[in-house]
């Protein structure tokens, strides 16, 4: 059975423009730097040498990763989810119950999360706890560091 890869059509597109580029060119540069390594001569202590082939590992593992990702692309946009709760593609507006801080998070696959811009995953403790909830709930979310308690003020798909 295959796991769904849920991505927005952003998303998707990048990750298709990425292993284009890591195929078409990346390979090329790294052959080329091989190339010019072993043009140096002993490759027992060519520091280069070894370089470029372990890029050239990294840049196989990141084609093959991004290949597997892509083959099982469920694009969010075309999915009929309802507005009126959070799931995955909603950007949601919160407030702490004890602080009245306001935060808002985008809801996303783990591949396409960013934390430092508030998209989160669906598959992390903030993500799992908000989903299924709807304005005016009030969801406890646990963290491996702290607890928070938040009122959903807002629910909005700006995909």
């Amino acid at each position: 059975m295959t796991t769904k890869n849920y991505m927005t059509r952003k998303g998707h597109e990048k990750f298709c423009n990425e292993l284009k580029y890591l195929k078409e060119i990346r390979r090329a540069e790294i052959l080329n730097d091989i190339k010019e390594a072993k043009e140096h001569g002993d490759l027992s202590e060519n520091a280069e040498y070894d370089a470029a082939k372990d890029a050239q590992a990294n840049n196989e593992i990141r084609i093959a990763n991004l290949e597997q990702s892509l083959t099982s692309v469920q694009i969010i946009e075309d999915m009929d989810i309802p507005a009126d709760k959070i799931y995955i593609g909603a950007t949601v507006s919160l407030i702490n119950i004890d602080t009245n801080e306001k935060i808002e998070y985008t809801l996303l696959s783990s591949l396409e999360a960013d934390p430092c811009n508030n998209i989160i995953s669906v598959e992390s403790p903030i993500g799992k706890a908000l989903l299924g909830s709807s304005v005016g709930e009030i969801v406890d979310i646990e963290t491996p560091k702290d607890y928070f308690s938040y009122k959903v003020i807002n629910i909005e798909r700006k995909l």
